[in-house]
């Protein structure tokens, strides 16, 4: 996205400082989970059926131990009395009850595989449904790569706590009550160790929670910054050859990595702190629980087997436990990343057409702007009082120093920016009473930054009308003065251009978008230094042609070199966001002002 301002490029300091991380409110943990659960609920079936499977898994899984406990007192340790038989069946029981839980489990595993894509998906798909509706000035303020960072690595981290955590948690709480329950069975004196060992290990990880969130917030935060680091510099590589910079980009890399390592090493090592720590406390309970059973069983008041199974289900309560700490840990970390998700989910997007808003059809290209107010920053007009009228047909020339507003003029022209005060009307209507989809394709714009895309030279230029055939893009290409180069190229048209036209020179990319341009059934043309890559004999050729093809076409010309523009119907002379001259350029001329001062500049300087 063009980052404009004054006509020109928005400079950072014209943006209150840098563009910076996405925005910092806090969100309340209980709404983040509310949302979050709203994922998981439009898969309600699949949900429930893995709650399900969930629940009968550890739930068959805790019979184990039980049948164990049975199995050895069947045996008759220091009585001589074994019941083999007996012994024999309790494990079958047991070998048919874990082989039943792992197949529940391997089930289990299959259905949260499949709502871990549908969540996913979902997300991803809601964050950029957002991203293709925010307004342009959005993308000047925020870096790409961490909108991308939150795209990839945020949603990442959400899901694998959404979709496993979640289901984890269930289980450890299944494991703990049955666990509990049977404890209490066997010999409920025993359970009176936990009575300390629990609220000790609740109120540790209360605390460690409360000590690890913004630790994980400022790690994802340092993430996102890096990831906007390498996108601008990986855009920007030959800008750094070119002006030696390396060893400076590398310090501002390894910067940013440093902080990037340390806010990771950080906070995982406050999280990972959790487990162990926990853990240290559930072995404290199971050594307790050893000592106090093996004086129960010296003094005839609990069975071996009895001993053994209580252990054994001492350690499945401790175990989820332990897990659920260190789940909390990651839970961390995911309510920091989904905060980010949401945040960007949240964002404000353009504002909507108003209820009673027209389609704009069949357009004749009457553009008219009376008095026209505009800032990109409360209290520094960039555009003040701008009034013009350019009539069906017309070729409009916008002129000016860098700076003056000529590109934000345009932008104004397709509501890319709302205007302070004034009105634009098309065809006698305000752009503000028709939808901006309708509007916006009215017009075709030419950019000076030329966009391509990964795809064929076919599918580069039919983008402006997909169901254009090939006859019709071979035309347009001729028209742009690019189809003898496509046509030398070994695949010709259905050659694969890379990701923003690597492959191919700046002037070839931008003859490309012009065809594109040409292409495009828009009543309405915006031309914004288009040819600025291209020889001058080149652009002459062009604008001929583009002329002959905009035939009954309103166009708007941006352009630097001023002797390209001395045939326009209108040349708007634009300075400090004014119009101080209009006219032909004749006419212009005649006048010997601020035009005649540009022109007479360009040639004295080429």
């Amino acid at each position: 996205m063009s980052r404009m301002i004054r006509g020109g490029r928005m400079s950072r300091n014209e943006t209150s400082g840098d563009r910076r991380s996405l925005p910092e409110a806090r969100l309340p943990r209980g709404q983040i989970l509310r949302r979050l659960w709203r994922y998981l609920g439009r898969n309600r079936a699949l949900l429930l059926l893995a709650m399900l499977l969930t629940f009968l898994s550890s739930s068959v899984g805790l019979i184990g131990p039980r049948l164990s406990g049975l199995a050895i007192d069947a045996i008759g340790l220091g009585r001589g009395q074994a019941d083999i038989p007996l012994v024999l069946r309790y494990t079958g029981l047991m070998a048919g009850t874990y082989l039943l839980a792992s197949g529940l489990s391997y089930a289990l595993s299959r259905v949260t595989l499949r709502m871990t894509r549908n969540i996913i998906y979902r997300m991803r798909k809601d964050v950029f449904d957002k991203l293709v509706h925010l307004p342009v000035n959005f993308f000047d303020r925020y870096q790409a790569g961490e909108i991308i960072s939150v795209v990839s690595y945020d949603i990442d981290t959400v899901n694998e706590s959404l979709s496993s955590d979640f289901l984890q948690i269930i289980q450890s709480v299944v494991t703990v009550l049955v666990s509990v329950g049977m404890m209490l069975y066997i010999k409920p004196v025993l359970t009176l160790v936990f009575v300390v060992t629990v609220p000790l290990s609740a109120v540790y990880t209360r605390w460690i929670t409360g000590r690890t969130r913004p630790l994980f917030r400022r790690r994802s935060r340092k993430l996102g910054e890096l990831n906007g680091l390498m996108e601008e510099m990986m855009s920007g590589k030959k800008t750094t050859r070119a002006y030696g910079r390396e060893a400076r980009v590398l310090e501002a890399f390894d910067l940013k990595n440093e902080e990037a390592v340390e806010a990771y090493t950080t906070s995982e090592y406050y999280g990972t702190m959790i487990g162990p720590s926990v853990g240290f406390i559930n072995n404290i309970s199971l050594a307790a629980i050893s000592v106090f059973g093996a004086l129960l069983f010296l003094r005839g008041q609990v069975g071996l087997g009895d001993i053994s199974s209580f252990v054994q289900y001492s350690r499945r309560f401790s175990g989820p436990i332990n897990e659920l700490a260190a789940i909390i840990g990651e839970l961390q970390s995911a309510f920091s990343a989904a905060e980010r998700v949401f945040r960007l989910i949240d964002a404000a997007p353009e504002k909507p057409d108003a209820p009673d808003a027209h389609t704009l059809e069949e357009v004749s290209g009457d553009v008219r702007a009376q008095h026209v107010h505009f800032s990109y920053l409360p209290g520094v007009p960039v555009i003040r009082d701008f009034s013009m009228h350019a009539r069906p047909g017309a070729l409009i020339a916008i002129a000016g120093p860098t700076g003056a507003g000529k590109t934000t003029l345009v932008n104004l022209l397709m509501r890319f920016y709302d205007i302070d005060q004034g009105s634009i009307t098309v065809d006698g209507r305000d752009i503000y009473g028709l939808t901006r989809s309708s509007l916006r394709a009215a017009y075709t714009m030419v950019l000076q930054d030329s966009w391509l895309f990964y795809g064929t030279i076919f599918d580069n230029i039919a983008y402006a009308r997909p169901e254009a055939t090939r006859e019709e893009v071979e035309r347009a290409a001729k028209a742009a003065m690019i189809h003898s180069f496509i046509t030398k190229l070994p695949l010709g048209y259905d050659t694969i251009i890379g990701d923003d036209g690597v492959n191919i020179s700046k002037g070839q990319m931008q003859l490309i978008t012009i065809a594109r341009a040409m292409l495009s059934d828009a009543r309405m043309l915006i031309l914004d230094e288009a040819t600025s890559n291209v020889d001058t004999r080149t652009e002459r050729r062009i604008q001929q042609a583009m002329r002959q093809l905009m035939a009954g076409r309103t166009a708007f010309v941006i352009a630097h070199r001023l002797s390209t523009i001395k045939n326009a119907d209108t040349i708007l002379v634009v300075r400090d966001g004014n119009i101080v001259e209009q006219g032909r350029h004749e006419e212009l001329m005649a006048q010997g002002g601020y035009y005649t001062s540009l022109y007479r500049a360009q040639f004295e300087t080429y």
